[in-house]
């Protein structure tokens, strides 16, 4: 019964934030452009398998992927596990298992982002080719997953947000001087997309778990910055995938 009345707290919640979408939708085609709305019945069928789905997702999200998340913080910086005496923090190398599994968490969630596979299978289109769909997805998560790596490493240390931002944005600009031209605007919406449904619950469950755990932590103020991370470590991997591929392209053509 427990679960019931919360999937329907759920159901309730997400038909709140979707309704809005489909009045402003509905209006535009009645009101502004005067049309009939075709299909209609495929439509509403439509809005109600989003409106399940939401449900479901933020159920799963509640009962599995933050609990989740913070277990296997709560377990990885265990002073059992870590083999440092309770109380103490030990040095960052002692951390080790964490930036390993904060890569693996970031790499696996970013490949199967739905946005990120929806964005790479445009891309293929658009190029005709041109642009690898799994070259994309797995150039992305790389970069998610040197990113989160690089965020826990941060939260272990206590090392100011902003030393790691500031750096991160100074090498993207000096990477859009010299990135081939048609892959720029793709690698700043390739950092977009990795903060979606699947990545952004984990993550910030990561996050929250080790500020939480590592003593002299602050979760407020240590424990958010890795989804900054992930959208930051992206545009760097895809525009250095685009000049690898330029480069070995252009070195090709002189052997030939």
């Amino acid at each position: 019964m427990s679960f019931l009345g919360g999937f329907l707290t759920s159901l309730l919640s997400t038909l709140g934030d979707v309704l809005p979408i489909a009045i402003i939708m509905f209006g535009f085609q009645l009101v502004i452009l005067r049309k009939p709305i075709r299909n209609l019945r495929q439509i509403l069928i439509g809005f109600s398998f989003v409106l399940l789905g939401l449900t479901f997702f933020l159920e799963g999200l509640e009962q599995a992927l933050f609990p989740l998340g913070k277990l296997m913080a709560e377990q990885l910086t265990s002073p059992d596990f870590l083999g440092i005496m309770d109380g103490h923090r030990g040095n960052w190398v002692s951390y080790l298992w964490v930036y390993i599994f904060a890569f693996a968490i970031g790499f696996s969630t970013t490949i199967a982002e739905p946005s990120l596979i929806a964005v790479a299978i445009k891309a293929n289109q658009v190029s005709a080719g041109a642009i690898g769909t799994w070259g994309l997805r797995i150039a992305v998560a790389i970069g998610v997953a040197v990113g989160i790596s690089m965020g826990a490493y941060r939260i272990v240390t206590g090392s100011p947000l902003h030393y790691f931002i500031i750096t991160g944005y100074i090498l993207v600009v000096i990477q859009t001087a010299f990135c081939p031209k048609s892959i720029i605007a793709l690698a700043y919406d390739s950092g977009g997309v990795t903060t979606s449904t699947v990545t952004v619950p984990l993550v910030a469950a990561l996050g929250l778990g080790l500020a939480n755990n590592i003593p002299g932590r602050n979760p407020l103020l240590d424990g958010f910055g890795l989804i900054a991370f992930a959208s930051l470590f992206p545009i760097m991997s895809v525009m250095g995938y685009a000049q690898i591929s330029e480069w070995r392209a252009q070195r090709d053509k002189r052997s030939t």
